[in-house]
């Protein structure tokens, strides 16, 4: 059979340890097979990272803006003991949030549901999408650890030396502070990503927050949210049968336990780190989660949601076998590619990437699947394969379907 044609490429970017191995796998098994893959490549595994000051992930999100359609191997963030394993030239920032400061991103998460491997919240039937703002908030906080008695203030000076003042508390002991901070820009991006994404996606829009204790910082994300949906988007999810509410954080946590799912749950920082990390547990393994990173403007970026499976790399650098799941890396390339196939009306793309996803499900589905899923399906007399086993399995399901 002809391959598959490509117009625009992807942008590529490669990543570390288990998940490089794995990338490679994937490409040369299930893709350059049936697709004349074209792809512009970064790597951004740490050595060449560190080699080019970074640079290297500056330009592959420059790109990724450039065409539209990015895919991501999982990175490492260099820590401490990094820096020594690596000789880092400094302690480099996570890929991942340099990319979505860039592209001014939403992260939107989302289980990949396989019979076999049930939910531990049992009504839940679909899939439930997490949409993290990925800006600001304890990630961006200052702290000080105070040493005893004394004032502490929030101080707002303006350009014009204007000042706001709040006390925020009278210490009489040693004790903590932190401030945190968001943008009215940041928080209309996130808006824009959860409403435009609902509509691609078809689904209901969920955003919750605590209000009614931060009655200036929370509210103003309720508040944002609330005046671009009524001004731009409220006709648009009538005419798609669709729904946005806000409800508090607290609410939509008891919500979300007692619903059925297929719809999207908009958080804030560190709420959607949190959540969506509960979310992918409770659906069965963060190696089964979608992530993909959205812009206002309509570019996409799809990626793992896990990481570089470090202590399978090093068995496999010592010859072992290993038995990595690789179910969000292929998924990650299906929904680039899917999303290249829409923005350039190729049918045979978008239809290759909706196969292959059946396909990888199917295989698990019939009982062929990584150690890690093996030991949580309910299946019966299942088998265990290796990290290339697995992939090659889905490939000759592929054939037959």
């Amino acid at each position: 059979m002809a391959k598959i044609q490509m117009t625009t490429p992807l942008v590529e970017m490669d990543g570390d340890e288990m998940t490089r191995i794995l990338w490679k796998m994937i490409k040369d098994e299930l893709l350059v097979p049936y697709i004349d893959l074209k792809t512009e490549y970064y790597d951004l595994g740490l050595e060449y990272r560190n080699e080019t000051n970074d640079k290297v992930t500056v330009d592959s999100a420059e790109a990724t803006k450039k065409y539209g359609v990015a895919v991501k191997c999982a990175t490492i963030t260099p820590n401490a003991a990094r820096m020594t394993e690596y000789d880092l030239k400094e302690m480099w920032k996570s890929p991942n949030g340099t990319i979505r400061a860039i592209l001014d991103g939403t992260v939107f998460r989302a289980p990949i549901v396989v019979k076999g491997i049930e939910p531990c919240v049992k009504n839940w039937e679909k899939p439930i999408t997490l949409a993290r703002h990925a800006y600001g908030d304890v990630y961006k906080n200052t702290e000080i650890k105070v040493p005893g008695a004394g004032k502490a203030e929030l101080v707002y000076t303006g350009e014009d030396g204007t000042e706001i003042r709040e006390l925020i508390h009278n210490f009489d002991a040693p004790g903590i502070l932190q401030g945190i901070h968001n943008t009215d820009k940041s928080i209309t991006s996130f808006a824009h990503a959860c409403f435009k994404y609902a509509l691609d996606t078809k689904q209901d829009l969920w955003f919750a927050t605590k209000d009614t204790i931060s009655k200036k910082y929370d509210h103003n994300f309720k508040d944002i949210f609330q005046d671009i949906y009524d001004a731009e988007y409220a006709k648009q999810f009538e005419a798609a049968g669709i729904e946005y509410f806000y409800t508090l954080i607290d609410d939509a946590v008891a919500r979300v336990m007692k619903a059925k799912g297929g719809f999207i749950w908009a958080c804030k920082n560190y709420d959607g780190d949190v959540m969506s990390d509960m979310v992918s547990s409770a659906f069965g393994s963060l190696a089964m989660m979608t992530s993909v990173l959205v812009s206002p403007t309509g570019v996409y970026e799809y990626e793992a949601a896990h990481g570089t499976v470090q202590r399978h790399y090093y068995k496999h650098l010592k010859g072992e076998e290993t038995s990595t799941n690789s179910v969000a890396t292929i998924f990650a390339w299906t929904g680039a590619l899917r999303k290249r196939g829409e923005l350039d009306k190729i049918s045979e793309l978008v239809e290759f990437a909706d196969k292959l996803e059946k396909a990888t499900i199917k295989t698990i589905e019939d009982g062929k699947m990584t150690k890690d899923l093996a030991l949580i399906t309910s299946l019966k007399d299942v088998t265990v394969l290796n990290s290339e086993d697995f992939i090659k399995a889905i490939r000759a399901t592929f054939d037959a379907i």
